[in-house]
């Protein structure tokens, strides 16, 4: 093969119809035009790949922090509703222990005042009316010297 023939293969003028030489050079620069070409198409297809892959890595994460906050935001509303209940059970437990309260100092006063009375019915040194209205005691107390 001279020079002039494969720089004119090279330069894509047309070759002669009977030269075998140009053809098979026509034939390896297609082969390396496709190996060329493909090797850009799947640089390009990596590219993407890996921006997919990026894409993909990040979406999953925001899904993980969404998934947290969720659970967090659950966990919070469940701790509040269990404080609301342990405070509502604290204030009517609160609410019967007074009331209990009440109602045994009531029923002191009322022992206290019958036993004052029959203490000074007895004894014949003082002499009085105790009454228990409400939540007080009303006292008249008369006391005679002898």
């Amino acid at each position: 093969m001279d020079t002039q023939t494969a720089m004119k293969a090279s330069t894509g003028e047309v070759c002669a119809e009977g030269d075998e030489l140009c053809r098979k050079l026509e034939k390896a620069a297609v082969r390396i035009q496709a190996w060329w070409r493909g090797i850009i198409v799947r640089q390009a297809l990596l590219h993407a790949a890996l921006r997919a892959w990026v894409i993909q890595c990040w979406w999953r994460s925001m899904q993980a922090k969404m998934l947290e906050q969720r659970r967090r935001l659950a966990l919070r509303l469940y701790t509040c509703q269990e404080w609301a209940v342990v405070k509502v059970q604290a204030q009517v437990r609160m609410w019967q222990a007074r009331r209990r309260f009440l109602q045994a100092r009531q029923a002191a006063c009322i022992i206290q005042s019958h036993w004052r009375w029959h203490a000074s019915q007895t004894r014949g040194l003082i002499q009085g009316r105790y009454e228990v209205r409400a939540s007080r005691l009303e006292l008249d107390i008369e006391i005679l010297m002898t």
